[in-house]
């Protein structure tokens, strides 16, 4: 049986301002698309100590979520309720899994190191993030995970932001992923600020389903360590 070939995703590139040594690749939440994160992007494309890095904004396709009474709207997948413990669409999260995967074979096939290419989304983008970055906001296919991880999951360096009161993707969600991480993938806490190693979870207090100045602080501050200037 033939494959079906797999459609590149659209998207927006933001070049690296100094010599390309790193990449990020930052996947938007549902109803929205990568330029709701290009202001976010080119924020921190400023920071002399990232201006070796290029910034990839993939937009997802179009789908009728069923939790938003069907409504067709830019989405990574369906999505059945906004609860935790119900059905996924896994055909759905892997299909993009997939494609944002080739984002990063094109990366490295463009000679960039895969340690030095990081994966990050806000809410169902991050929800992605996880997914293509350990296997190829909450954790999905929890049941299947643990067999899909690649050998590089407990290595994998991970920031990982939620608000205390979001009240779309709960902060139980949000422990019970990170519990999961720790517990059944064997990612090690991180336990030294210097070094981008390990989980590095944190709760913003008051913090709903969004950012805050702390949190993309703490993020920016992060990505200079997690991919560092090379000469």
């Amino acid at each position: 049986m033939a494959s079906i070939a797999l459609q590149a995703l659209q998207r927006i590139t933001i070049p690296a301002i100094s010599r390309h040594t790193a990449t990020v690749i930052l996947v938007h939440g549902l109803g929205d698309t990568g330029e709701g994160l290009q202001p976010l992007a080119e924020m921190f494309r400023q920071d002399p100590a990232l201006h070796h890095v290029k910034w990839v904004l993939p937009h997802s396709p179009e789908q009728a979520v069923t939790a938003n009474m069907g409504i067709v709207m830019p989405s990574w997948f369906d999505i059945y309720s906004f609860g935790f413990n119900t059905n996924e669409d896994e055909r759905g999260m892997l299909e993009s899994a997939r494609q944002i995967n080739a984002l990063v074979t094109e990366e490295v096939d463009a000679g960039i190191d895969p340690s030095r290419i990081i994966l990050g989304g806000f809410s169902q983008g991050g929800t992605m993030s996880l997914l293509t970055g350990l296997t190829v906001g909450w954790l999905p296919l929890r049941n299947k995970f643990k067999a899909m991880a690649s050998d590089h999951a407990k290595s994998t360096p991970i920031f990982w932001g939620h608000g205390s009161e979001d009240p779309l993707v709960k902060a139980e969600f949000s422990k019970e992923s990170k519990e999961f991480v720790i517990g059944q993938l064997g990612v090690p806490v991180s336990t030294d600020a210097a070094v981008a190693k390990g989980l590095d979870y944190r709760m913003y207090n008051g913090l709903g389903h969004g950012t805050r100045p702390q949190e993309l602080g703490d993020l920016q501050a992060w990505l200079t360590k997690a991919i560092p200037a090379s000469d």
